[in-house]
């Protein structure tokens, strides 16, 4: 963001929420922003609108926009916008080792042999990497006051740190909604447990090879918790699916939505299938992707 803001043309607003993208007269075009700053309403117009508020924010703000021209909201007419949100099933496990464990950088090393299938299962089951360190204050956390603190200390110093993430599978009932009040809802059923748990399953099987006992894997409380709970969305995707066809997409290929000219989503809506791994490169690839797309109609 710093480097940007060194050009004349670019201003960051901040304290600033977009309540609402007004069309013009035809429906095709959004012509008008409405922002609501330090207590009062402001209006910003601009040839090209790009969104890019976070899958969940993102849909939210096009069904508030909903207007007699799209009743269901902007980029709509397909009925996709707030459906098939994905979050990733994400572990944070951690293992007690025979041996210290010194490291400084530990989310260093990864492991895909289990990404597609594995040699029981014919289904992807997903990604292995190591997670931050832990310290003793994260084991203090479950532990309870009454834990001596040396023990959590030896814990801490043997301890290797996983972190476990499988695909999300797309549905559409996995979907942002809004209440009568205008608040967002979030519906959300996890799926593909399945494929997630023989992944615990394998990195169970493997900690005897790599000197940790297998009976000593411990749900980490870096997300209050065995898994990352529905409030946590940072990786969420999928909401405003990207694609060819306009009843089964919001947007298309380069991220302008169909059914608006001048309106595009670059932010992780764009997505319809999460993958396996953490989705923050490939969101900044496809940003720039489009930014050279607008660069080109602009020009």
């Amino acid at each position: 963001v710093k480097p940007a803001l060194a050009y004349p043309n670019v201003t960051l607003l901040t304290e600033s929420y977009v309540e609402k993208l007004e069309t013009d007269p035809s429906g095709r075009e959004v012509n008008v922003v409405h922002v609501k700053r330090e207590g009062r309403i402001e209006s910003y117009r601009g040839d090209i609108i790009v969104v890019s508020c976070g899958a969940i924010n993102s849909a939210a703000l096009l069904l508030r926009s909903a207007n007699d021209l799209h009743p269901r909201g902007l980029a709509n007419g397909s009925d996709v916008v707030g459906r098939y949100y994905m979050c990733h099933n994400n572990s944070a496990l951690v293992a007690l080792s025979k041996r210290p464990n010194p490291t400084l950088f530990g989310k260093t090393l990864g492991l895909n042999d289990f990404y597609f299938r594995s040699d029981d299962w014919e289904f992807p089951l997903g990604h292995i990497q190591m997670l931050g360190k832990s310290d003793p204050e994260m084991f203090r956390e479950d532990a309870g006051a009454l834990a001596p603190g040396v023990v959590l200390d030896k814990m801490a110093t043997h301890a290797l740190d996983f972190w476990l993430t499988s695909e999300d599978l797309p549905d559409p009932n996995n979907r942002v909604t809004l209440r009568k009040d205008g608040s967002i809802q979030l519906n959300y059923t996890e799926n593909n447990v399945e494929g997630h748990n023989r992944l615990k399953a394998k990195l169970k099987g493997m900690l005897n090879e790599i000197g940790c006992e297998h009976n000593h894997l411990l749900p980490c409380s870096l997300y209050l918790g065995k898994k990352i709970p529905i409030g946590g969305t940072a990786h969420q995707c999928g909401t405003i699916r990207f694609g060819t066809d306009s009843a089964t997409s919001a947007l298309d290929v380069n991220c302008k939505a169909h059914e608006l000219d001048n309106l595009y989503v670059v932010d992780g809506s764009f997505f319809v299938s999460s993958t396996a791994v953490n989705p923050a490169l490939t969101i900044m690839a496809n940003a720039l992707r489009v930014g050279d797309q607008i660069l080109k109609r602009m020009q």
